[in-house]
């Protein structure tokens, strides 16, 4: 396997990270460039990203993307990914887009695409609901036709954002009486829909990222279904975001181990919680774990790349980043001994960085996105051909 980059990637990584370097405001005030007004700042960055076409690299030039090859993109990706660059599309430009663009209408893309670039606005994913997470298909929240609308009951949770979101793709039941894969639908719905009302919940860190949403009698347009009607489960499949592979995990994680070492190694070894044998062990293991992440990313971009669609590899990916990102978290709670512990970071005591917030924190990582049950399943009877 060469990891090298071609002359061609090498030549697009330089002009990636001299664009971040002059356009991401982080990156100018590094350099002495402070921005005194930062909303100007983020607007000018926003507009240096679209005029490339890199807030959705993937998409067709047509509808604001830069008809990016897999390859090209992983490049970009890496670069974000290795100064820290925020991703500003949401999730209406990373899930949504991609689906409106395979199967809307042009009356679809015309209404929410250019929107959907420019910020203006957001996007809620309406898929798990209290009795149906990862058994996604048996969800019940109801769709009736009447006339040209649909009338929506029923609750949805775990909703990413969804208080602070103004639309919402979301799946409903269409046809009680079909098999529980089939006769769902697919809807985009505005969130100011009457008989819409929205609850944030409050997670054991402290967070409020997730939101739980109420349908009374909710009224939307047939016309905002997306593809067919009952054929809604093969919409929400459709993935053609081409950025699966995980490398911003992958680089976020060496980052966070490299920025945990520096600060660690300035804890008094009476205060930590492991001796120094047992602590460089741990960052030896944490290290190549980083690292196997990192391989496990270039697997997939390699196959994405070749034209395969990775399943069972990106669920290696998914599980395997997202338990390392616990081993790191409880790692750095017992580096820092009991003041790990404390909640409040603005005490000179604890200088953790938050390393309470952050154990925390991780443990919904295995959960969201596929429950590392799921992961193993799936690695176990699609990827060794074992039974169910």
């Amino acid at each position: 396997m060469d990891l090298k980059d071609s002359p061609s990637e090498a030549a697009f990584r330089a002009e990636v990270q001299e664009f971040v370097g002059a356009h991401w405001p982080p990156a100018r005030s590094a350099k002495s460039e402070p921005t005194t007004n930062m909303k100007d700042a983020w607007d000018s960055w926003r507009e240096a990203l679209t005029e490339k076409g890199w807030i959705a690299p993937a998409w067709p030039a047509e509808y604001g993307g830069a008809g990016m090859s897999v390859k090209d993109q992983f490049v970009l990706n890496e670069v974000f990914a290795e100064n820290s660059v925020m991703n500003i599309g949401g999730l209406g430009v990373m899930m949504l887009g991609p689906t409106l663009i395979a199967h809307g209408t042009e009356e679809q893309k015309k209404e929410h695409i250019p929107r959907m670039l420019a910020g203006e606005v957001q996007w809620a994913q309406g898929y798990s609901e209290p009795g149906s997470g990862s058994d996604l298909a048996s969800l019940q929240t109801r769709a009736v036709r009447d006339g040209d609308e649909f009338v929506i009951n029923g609750q949805k949770i775990w909703t990413t954002m969804g208080h602070t979101a103004d639309w919402m793709f979301m799946l409903t039941r269409t046809d009680p009486d079909a098999p529980k894969h089939r006769g769902i639908s697919y809807f985009l719905l505005d969130l100011k829909s009457p008989g819409v009302s929205i609850r944030p919940l409050t997670t054991m860190a402290n967070n409020q990222f997730f939101s739980e949403c109420f349908f009374e009698d909710v009224r939307v347009p047939a016309s905002n279904a997306l593809g067919e009607i009952d054929r809604g489960w093969y919409v929400g499949a459709t993935t053609l975001d081409f950025e699966r592979s995980g490398i911003g995990n992958a680089v976020g994680i060496q980052r966070s181990l490299n920025r945990l070492l520096s600060s660690a190694q300035d804890v008094p070894e009476e205060e930590t919680t492991l001796d120094k044998h047992s602590t460089r062990m741990a960052f030896a293991d944490r290290f190549i774990e980083a690292n196997v992440a990192k391989m496990l990313s270039y697997r997939i971009i390699s196959m994405q790349d070749h034209g395969q669609i990775p399943n069972y590899e990106a669920s290696m990916s998914k599980l395997f980043v997202t338990e390392l990102n616990q081993r790191i978290a409880a790692l750095t709670l017992k580096a820092y001994g009991l003041y790990g512990t404390m909640w409040d970071t603005k005490r000179k005591e604890a200088q953790a960085g938050g390393a309470a917030g952050g154990y925390l924190n991780a443990v919904q990582a295995t959960i969201a996105g596929g429950t590392s049950e799921i992961q193993r399943n799936i690695i176990a009877t699609r990827g060794l051909g074992l039974p169910r």
